[in-house]
């Protein structure tokens, strides 16, 4: 997976590199089909906002949450993120389940 870190009004720290890369590890064990990723980090007076581009084979996602702390908006975007993707996993498999056998004729006796 490609991961590419932006801030726009701030600067991005190693430390902030080293959350993000974490929180998107655990998300990126539940889908394998990722191709990329870009986190966008920016600072409006007070709001601290987190945004994340996440494009998969067949779904682009792009998610974003505002808190008061930087950290804090991570992990909820985080947690945003993982459930989209559970999501569109989930909407996946229901597809490909649901084909109905064929040529099988029941007989009675």
């Amino acid at each position: 997976m490609n991961l590419k870190i932006n801030g726009i009004n701030i600067e991005v720290t190693d430390a902030l590199k080293d959350y993000i890369s974490t929180k998107l590890d655990r998300i990126v064990r539940h889908s394998d089909n990722v191709i990329s990723a870009t986190v966008t980090l920016s600072v409006d007076k007070l709001e601290q906002k987190a945004e994340v581009d996440w494009h998969m084979a067949g779904k682009d996602l792009h998610l974003d949450q505002t808190d008061k702390d930087m950290y804090a908006a991570i992990d909820l975007l985080a947690d945003k993120l993982d459930r989209a993707v559970l999501k569109h996993k989930g909407k996946k498999q229901q597809h490909q389940h649901r084909a109905e056998p064929s040529g099988k004729l029941s007989v009675e006796e």
